[in-house]
């Protein structure tokens, strides 16, 4: 990687010392060369961008926000650059809430503002964006932000193209949110300079309000949200079948090869994985959020890879499989998947319009405990098992969650709304039965410990009931036997 050009580095073209002089810009650069780097340059604005393909669908959804707070100021930033590491920063990914609202993609957004000012009737609203890094000051190659270092960013009039949102330049805003007057609401935990500006303005309160109803408004998916989706899963879809064909690597490597495998599909058809994926063989599926991944693969082993793409538009797949790495079941790895499968499927089952969002968790874990009891494992009734949860002790999480531009999505809507809520057609979540049986849980017989499944799919809720958007990953464990041997040319 190369050195930015900072006071301290000097200029690497020659082995002479540079003069250190005080031009205006940076100390140890000539004046000669700082005014040659000013011209020279074509004109590459570009002219001819269509909006952005969910453009109607965010004006509609900042019509919604409008209507729900009149009169008020609402701020909803994208987010600043985080380091990594001295002078390197993490890969920049907008606030969920501002790309919602915008369509900003994840290279476009760094330090942008949607403000929507009051006005009688509604709302104008403003993108403020850093424009094109600026030649005439050096700021293009002199500044680690700059385009000759990490690229071209839209000049203002190209994001109003994409956007369908006037743009203005954010490096005036926070004064300007100083003087503003009136009452005003800002989304909070994402650019701290802009909440400094408006510290003596806003309240915890009425902020998380904001944050609330922008949170719920995502509950209900529309037609471009449920696309992407889609998209995200096929990806991952594709993704999986990857890792299939390379599973005797992972076994000569370790976890990461697995990894790897679905990353690069992940970039080359996405914009990022939408989670850290987990790749946990053997003993490693019982613990739940295995993302070290630098385990050993072992053929005789079960590989739990649970892993989805995110799309350039932040969507996100959410799905997982419990595979053999040598191909085939044992008997006793059958026994236990078949028992989630069967939680799965009455589960998907429970999925449907005007259903309680707890039905499809409540109908997969009598499942589990149904089995446990007959298994001898814990003590029945069944009523009794699922009375005092004593099924925990191997189901261990939830049946599932909303899906969307988090893979957790929603995570600030009211109970009422989500967890005690109601199934709607558009809303999109998972289905994800697990047993895990610990390597040293000395309750159950030796044949058990350090088997791990889990089955993960992505349910839409439709008026009629509800569509699988990864049924086109195998399920059924003679079906999966039947996928991966046909990937491996068996």
């Amino acid at each position: 990687m190369a050195e930015e050009l900072t006071p301290e580095t000097p200029e690497p073209e020659s082995d002479e010392p540079i003069k250190k002089r005080k031009n205006g810009l940076y100390p140890g650069v000539s004046d000669e060369l700082a005014e040659n780097m000013k011209y020279g340059w074509a004109d590459t604005e570009l002219r001819d961008l269509q909006p952005v393909p969910q453009a109607a669908e965010t004006a509609a959804r900042r019509a919604a926000l409008s209507a729900r707070f009149p009169g008020e100021r609402l701020v909803i930033p994208a987010g600043n650059l985080k380091t990594r590491s001295n002078d390197t920063e993490y890969p920049f990914r907008a606030s969920v809430e501002y790309a919602y609202l915008t369509g900003g993609r994840p290279d476009e957004s760094t330090d942008g503002v949607l403000v929507l000012e009051p006005k009688s009737g509604g709302h104008d609203a403003t993108i403020y964006l850093l424009p094109r890094s600026d030649r005439e000051n050096g700021e293009f190659w002199l500044s680690g932000q700059g385009e000759l270092w990490v690229g071209r960013r839209h000049s203002l009039g190209e994001s109003e193209a994409l956007y369908g949102i006037p743009a203005a330049d954010v490096r005036g805003l926070a004064d300007q949110l100083r003087e503003a007057t009136g009452p005003v609401r800002v989304v909070r935990g994402y650019d701290a300079g802009i909440e400094a500006a408006l510290t003596d303005k806003v309240t915890a309160e009425r902020d998380e309000e904001l944050r609330v109803f922008l949170s719920e408004a995502r509950l209900v998916k529309d037609e471009f949200e449920i696309g992407e989706l889609q998209k995200a899963v096929d990806s991952t879809v594709r993704g999986f079948e990857d890792v299939v064909r390379v599973l005797d690597k992972a076994e000569a490597t370790s976890e990461r090869y697995i990894e790897g495998t679905f990353f690069l599909r992940a970039r080359v058809e996405g914009n990022d994985v939408g989670y850290g994926t987990i790749c946990a063989a053997g003993p490693h599926a019982c613990t739940l959020h295995w993302v070290r991944n630098d385990g050993p693969v072992r053929s005789g082993d079960l590989l739990l890879l649970d892993a989805g793409v995110e799309t350039h538009t932040y969507y996100t797949a959410d799905v997982t499989r419990t595979l053999p790495v040598n191909g085939r079941y044992s008997e006793i790895q059958k026994k236990i998947y078949d028992a989630v499968y069967d939680a799965q499927e009455a589960g998907i089952a429970a999925v449907k319009p005007g259903a309680k969002y707890r039905d499809f968790h409540d109908a997969a874990q009598r499942v589990l405990a149904e089995r446990l009891v007959e298994w001898g494992l814990v003590e029945g009734p069944v009523e009794r098992v699922l009375e005092l949860g004593l099924q925990r002790r191997w189901t261990l999480h939830g049946t599932g969650h909303m899906l969307g531009m988090d893979v957790h999505d929603c995570a600030a809507a009211r109970v009422e709304s989500y967890v005690d809520g109601t199934l709607e057609p558009g809303m999109c979540l998972t289905v994800e039965p697990g047993l895990y049986f610990q390597a040293d849980d000395l309750t159950v017989p030796e044949e058990y410990r350090g088997i791990g499944v889990r089955i993960e799919d992505d349910i839409l809720v439709t008026d009629g009931g509800n569509r699988n958007l990864s049924a086109g990953l195998p399920r059924r464990s003679d079906e999966v036997e039947s996928w991966m041997a046909a990937l491996k040319g068996a």
